[in-house]
């Protein structure tokens, strides 16, 4: 008998991952970020391990964990024999990772424009349209996670792996931040807005009007953090 012709699967598109769920040493760093964002916790105080393990109710090793991951973006500084306190982030650093993630995230969007299936694109609609009602609800925290969630599309979207590690590694690094700065008044309503013009335009199939509306929300994400941290006093 004659082979039978193989069935032509050029059309099939593998389906984008879906996105992480943050786990317990992310969670405990962003609550560490918010309490230093709010002044709660002060520059020089001291944020012992095994405290904070039992005020969270887990061992020390995602306690651990979080301290790295805040230590990396500047939040946390940890000293021999001294161990992890609070630390004001070195303003130009800070920059350069906010610049590095605009951009990864722009060409993101660019590429988003073009290569996004039709049911990613109805995802990333659909997820947008859904945060509306955590912002009618003042819900930071449902709007936080959607919030990743959003932005993890826009990365699967590009159908790039190589694009979607590195701007993931480089969220994560930013991530007390980005998420501290919805604390902001009118933050979390006018960053709903901003993902509205990046909606949009990757829908519209318009890379540049998405990469240079994903430009001007980091920018402003980067600005309320920076208005935010001008308020906390210096010990």
């Amino acid at each position: 008998m004659p082979r039978a012709a193989g069935r032509d699967t050029s059309h099939r598109v593998t389906a984008s991952p879906r996105p992480v769920r943050p786990t317990r040493a992310d969670t405990i760093a962003t609550r560490l970020a918010d309490d230093i964002v709010a002044a709660r916790l002060l520059p020089g105080t001291a944020l012992d391990e095994t405290a904070l393990a039992a005020s969270f109710g887990v061992s020390r090793t995602p306690v651990r964990e979080a301290l790295r991951n805040l230590a990396a973006t500047g939040l946390v500084a940890i000293a021999p024999h001294r161990g992890a306190v609070v630390a004001k982030p070195d303003p130009t650093h800070l920059a350069d990772m906010f610049l590095v993630m605009a951009e990864l995230e722009a060409l993101a969007a660019t590429r988003c424009a073009v290569a996004m299936t039709p049911a990613q694109r109805r995802g990333l609609e659909s997820q947008h349209a859904e945060m509306a009602a955590m912002v009618r609800a003042g819900d930071v925290a449902a709007y936080r996670a959607a919030n990743v969630t959003l932005h993890g599309l826009i990365y699967a979207g590009a159908h790039n792996a190589y694009l979607a590690e590195l701007a993931a590694t480089t969220r994560r690094r930013l991530a007390p931040f980005r998420a501290a700065q919805l604390e902001a008044p009118e933050r979390m309503r006018k960053s709903h807005a901003e993902h509205g013009e990046i909606v949009t335009a990757i829908l519209r199939g318009d890379g540049a009007t998405a990469a240079a509306a994903l430009r001007r929300h980091l920018s402003a994400t980067e600005q309320t953090w920076g208005e935010m941290t001008r308020v906390l006093p210096i010990s």
